[in-house]
């Protein structure tokens, strides 16, 4: 079974990575930027010089891009390319909607769709240790498990179509506020004369412990943004969020909250900073 992988990111390219390490076939790589692409080619992939190529090749098509439009996109140009006996899988995060309306496209050549968006960061997509839910047929997602179980190991169904990606928005909207009551919370601390350290230490020992903290208490104390999960993502899940909300008539004003952290951060130009960059936002405030 050949695979292409397109989107060579932060995160796609260490994912194309680990299918490389631990695929038995051809592993094909295209990214819109020529150097990513020649980078998994020397990691052992096969280069392709677009995604109509690569889609042409494979039997399985991941896809890992920024945006709704930018899947919509994506696969609009392989279109032409796909039939019976070919599985798409979109591992972006986009809007539920949008994925949804790929999926109908897709099913329309008779080739296979699915969600499967990941949860945590960099060193986890190095690490082959990935959360993916599955949005997607029941077979389909049985069949492709495998493969997704290269990138992580929790690979989970959380129903058909676009529920991968509600899934997967929930889970970040959730950090985000987490996230949150910690910049507050250590804030107010550290206006107080407690340290990061001693701050989380403390954390630890009730309740509040948390993964967010636990895992970015060093990065908040040497003020090292360097971006494993960034500011302009997240905001981007946030949006989705809100519009997913706002489609569903529910109420979200804590993640309300967050957008509005996240705005901020955007607007003092911090988009390409880690994620947690957005406690200075809280700090100045």
């Amino acid at each position: 079974m050949k695979i292409g992988f397109i989107g060579l990111g932060i995160m796609g390219e260490s994912m194309c990575e680990n299918i490389v390490k631990k695929h038995d076939d051809t592993v094909y790589a295209f990214d819109m930027v020529e150097e990513k692409t020649k980078k998994l080619a020397a990691a052992g992939a096969v280069a392709c010089k677009s995604a109509t190529e690569l889609a042409q090749k494979s039997d399985v098509i991941i896809t890992m891009v920024p945006k709704s439009e930018h899947s919509r996109a994506v696969y609009e140009e392989i279109l032409s390319v796909l039939e019976e006996g070919k599985t798409c899988i979109d591992m972006s995060t986009i809007d539920p909607a949008v994925s949804v309306e790929i999926a109908n496209m897709v099913k329309k050549t008779k080739a296979a769709f699915m969600d499967a968006p990941v949860v945590k960061s960099k060193p986890a997509a190095i690490a082959g240790t990935l959360g993916i839910y599955m949005g997607g047929d029941e077979k389909v997602c049985a069949a492709m498990k495998p493969i997704l179980s290269y990138m992580g190991e929790h690979v989970v169904r959380m129903g058909d179509n676009g529920k991968g990606l509600v899934m997967k928005i929930c889970h970040n909207a959730l950090v985000s506020q987490i996230q949150n009551g910690v910049n507050e919370t250590l804030a107010l601390a550290m206006a107080n004369g407690i340290g990061v350290h001693e701050f989380a230490t403390a954390i630890s020992y009730g309740g509040g412990q948390n993964f967010y903290l636990d895992s970015k208490k060093n990065v908040i104390e040497k003020e090292d943004y360097t971006t494993a999960f960034s500011v302009e993502n997240m905001a981007k899940d946030v949006g989705i969020c809100m519009r997913l909300a706002k489609e569903c008539d529910v109420a979200m004003p804590g993640v309300a909250n967050a957008k509005r952290v996240y705005d901020e951060a955007l607007k003092a130009g911090y988009g390409k900073e880690d994620f947690s960059a957005t406690i200075k936002v809280v700090r100045k405030r």
